[in-house]
C-alpha cells in the first residue's frame, strides 16, 4: 500500500504511490519488477537523475522540486536509457503512458495524502 500523489484540486497522479527516501530503497527503485500496474508508482527522493538498465518495462518520469512542484515530465523511458532535469530534488516513476493518461504537467503543484 503506497500514498496517494496528487494535484491541488485533488485528482490522482499516482494512486498508490511508494516512497524510496533511503539510500537502499533508492537503489533498488523499480528493479526486480515485471511492470507497474495503472495508477502505481515510486517516488524517489533525492534524485535528480535516473537510470533504467535492467529494467523490463518503458516508463515516465515526473520530476519534482523540493515543494513537489512538477519541472519536467519525461515520456516514455525505454530500458537501458538515463534520463535527468536540472534542479529536481525528486522524481515519480510511472508505467509509460501514465503521465499522458492523467495528464500531469510541468508546473502543477503535487502533494502526498
Amino acid at each position: 500500500m503506497g500514498l496517494v500523489l496528487q494535484r491541488q484540486d485533488g485528482s490522482p497522479v499516482c494512486e498508490r504511490c511508494l516512497l524510496a527516501e533511503t539510500p537502499l530503497t533508492r537503489l533498488k527503485g523499480l528493479l526486480g519488477r515485471r511492470g507497474l500496474e495503472q495508477g502505481e508508482g515510486l517516488l524517489l527522493r533525492p534524485a535528480a537523475s535516473i537510470h533504467t538498465f535492467f529494467m523490463r518495462f518503458p516508463i515516465d518520469a515526473v520530476w519534482v522540486d523540493r515543494e513537489l512542484n512538477v519541472l519536467k515530465v519525461s515520456h516514455d523511458i525505454s530500458p537501458w536509457r538515463t534520463a535527468a532535469c536540472k534542479g529536481a530534488k525528486g522524481v515519480v516513476e510511472l508505467a509509460a503512458g501514465e503521465a499522458r493518461r492523467v495528464g500531469v504537467a510541468a508546473g502543477d503543484r503535487l502533494s502526498l495524502a
